[in-house]
């Protein structure tokens, strides 16, 4: 495993982090093989989990502090995040902080991370969605000042949302903000032309998540796939947006070099860019586990290769069912 700097904390943090939302809202979720998964993590070096509230309400914060409990003699950086207030995902430009993120109730949210990390302080508390028009409020920013004064929190970050990587420059602008964590993949490239330029000038740490564009960059999906009621992509992969990301990549698989997976050619594209820290890839079994940390070990995509995957670029704007 390769580790980079998390921009100015100074954390030296895994290149393949794990991200922990398969643990609610996803079918074929074994909680005892979760288990097993995230300390085979561990043991291959990974340091660096995130989770939310929001996934299963606490349930999933719960096993992160068991693993943190049970790993206490190593150092594993725990990201989690408060929840929208007014339970929407994701945030619209309409909506007032007061009625998402009063001072209240992030100081209580706070809390009750703690208390399910069984941790004294957090390491990367994030909201867990954002408006740039937030920016100027003074609430938000006298709260997290005071909870980080009180040692509860370490560093303070935003969870973008999805396909908006310029809805939170001002914010970053404040200062106040450690970490970002936003898509880029593939098809998202997006972050690239804006945000990643001011988080290296801002010294921000960049979390990439969703490096499989939820699912179309392991390659398996088909025209056909469906999803069970029950599980949230029933909803995100409706015919227009599953047959559009089916075709985009089946466009990729030509370029698959022999002896790699589609899986790892996303996250070897993900990690030849310096600009992100760690990249959080769902990781619900260890065979998943193995492969993913496999791809963190130093060796860059050919440059011609990256070349040619620069060019599937896919810029997408949100709609009524990208959630």
């Amino acid at each position: 495993m390769q580790y980079r700097t998390f921009g100015r904390t100074g954390w030296q943090v895994s290149e393949i982090g794990y991200g922990m939302w398969g643990l609610a809202g996803w079918t074929g979720s074994d909680k005892a093989e979760v288990l097993r998964a995230l300390q085979r993590s561990v043991e291959l070096g990974c340091n660096f989990f995130d989770t939310a509230w929001g996934y299963a309400e606490g349930v999933s914060e719960q096993i992160l502090g068991q693993l943190l409990k049970d790993n206490a003699d190593k150092k594993l950086y725990a990201a989690t995040k408060i929840p929208p207030k007014n339970r929407v995902w994701p945030s619209r430009a309409d909506f007032s902080i007061d009625d998402v993120f009063p001072p209240d109730y992030i100081v209580e949210y706070t809390e009750r991370s703690m208390k399910n990390l069984g941790v004294e302080q957090i390491d990367l508390m994030q909201f867990h969605v954002w408006e740039d028009a937030w920016a100027e409020r003074d609430e938000w920013k006298e709260v997290i000042e005071q909870l980080t004064k009180a040692g509860k929190v370490a560093a303070w970050g935003l969870s973008v949302n999805r396909w908006e990587p310029d809805n939170c420059l001002n914010t970053l602008r404040t200062g106040l903000i450690d970490g970002v964590q936003v898509i880029y993949n593939i098809f998202d490239q997006n972050p690239e032309d804006n945000l990643f330029p001011l988080c290296r000038e801002l010294n921000i740490g960049v979390i990439a998540r969703v490096p499989f564009d939820e699912g179309t960059l392991t390659g398996t999906f088909t025209k056909e796939t469906t999803f069970p009621a029950n599980d949230w992509r029933s909803t995100y992969f409706v015919p227009e947006n599953l047959n559009s990301s089916v075709d985009h990549a089946d466009a990729l698989k030509p370029l698959v070099p022999q002896g790699m997976t589609m899986p790892e050619m996303a996250l070897r594209f993900i990690l030849a860019n310096p600009d992100v820290a760690t990249t959080i890839p769902g990781m619900r079994q260890i065979r998943n586990v193995e492969a993913n940390c496999a791809a963190s070990d130093g060796n860059a995509l050919p440059a011609e290769l990256l070349a040619e995957l620069k060019g599937h670029r896919w810029d997408r704007t949100p709609t009524e069912w990208s959630q």
